[in-house]
């Protein structure tokens, strides 16, 4: 665990144990066993059972519980560019804070050299919550800004070639976007609680920071919007794209077959078996055929200009 005294400033690491009054610790527990999560927050700082029950088993919604003399919140970071979430357990009290989770999350190494580093960045359980917030609110950004650029390539690349198959790659990309505005959307509300309610543990001096999470978290949720919408203007471009692909194949075969169609009719008429066809053992027979045909051609191409179908 890192602890940070206040007449000190400057954290350092320790076995854990229980903080001294004049101490702000914060424990994380990652992948623990459920006697060593229950150990730490039932005996050690005597956290509500439904809170050990709820850091044991992780498998809630994002939420904010206020008891006694602590607060329960859970927190989803980002653990990858896939966009995968992992449950973040945080319990605030008065001088601690202990996250909870169980698979690794690459913001927690991060904050934990940030605190070791920066003299005074762990002063009260507050500033330890406004980083881990924050950082998490930094990944979001971070990854929003990563699926932009992907969404653009996307519609480049559909430019190029509609018969491109990306369906499978952008219903995958609306659902996770759904999933994950789902979550976002909920935390949005508990930061929003924290920032208009009297929050036990934060400073005055440090609700602007909170309310520039607010701002960072509403930009995401409005970005996700933005994505789903774009997404399925993508699939629609897609469509009207090779529709229109389609139509230009069909309205060339439909101009061919209307030149042919007359031509097939002159040959089939002058290669009729009857033995009395006009002009038949004439001379220039031939070349008046071709030059008939030529002369169809010639002025159904120039209808068709005429009236624009081509």
């Amino acid at each position: 665990m890192l602890v940070c005294r206040q007449s000190e400033s400057k954290s350092f690491e320790t076995e854990l144990r229980a903080p001294l009054p004049d101490e702000t610790v914060w424990i994380h527990l990652e992948n623990s066993e459920a006697g060593e999560v229950e150990y730490v927050l039932k005996d050690l700082y005597h956290c509500h059972p439904l809170v050990v029950e709820d850091c044991i088993k992780l498998n809630q919604r994002p939420k904010l519980d206020r008891y006694t003399d602590h607060i329960f919140l859970t927190f989803f970071p980002i653990i990858d560019k896939k966009l995968t979430v992992a449950e973040l357990g945080i319990i605030i009290g008065a001088n601690h804070v202990i996250t909870v989770c169980k698979k690794p999350i690459p913001l927690i190494g991060k904050l934990k050299d940030h605190f070791l580093q920066i003299e005074g960045s762990m002063k009260n359980p507050g500033a330890v919550l406004h980083q881990l917030l924050d950082r998490c609110v930094d990944d979001y950004t971070e990854i929003i800004n990563q699926v932009e650029d992907r969404v653009d390539r996307m519609e480049r690349h559909i430019y190029k070639n509609p018969y491109l198959n990306i369906a499978r790659e952008i219903f995958q990309l609306k659902r996770t976007f759904h999933q994950l505005r789902r979550i976002i959307v909920e935390e949005k509300t508990i930061i929003g609680s924290i920032r208009h309610q009297t929050f036990p543990y934060v400073r005055k001096e440090a609700d602007v920071y909170i309310i520039d999470i607010y701002d960072h978290i509403s930009r995401v949720v409005d970005s996700l919007d933005v994505f789903r919408e774009s997404l399925t203007g993508l699939l629609e471009l897609q469509m009207s794209m090779k529709s229109d692909r389609m139509n230009q194949i069909m309205k060339t075969l439909t101009i061919l077959s209307s030149i042919f169609l007359p031509l097939t009719f002159i040959v089939g008429l002058y290669g009729m078996n009857f033995k009395e066809i006009p002009k038949l053992s004439w001379d220039f027979g031939y070349g008046y055929v071709w030059a008939l045909m030529i002369a169809v051609i010639v002025g159904m191409w120039i209808i068709f200009k005429w009236k624009r179908w081509i």
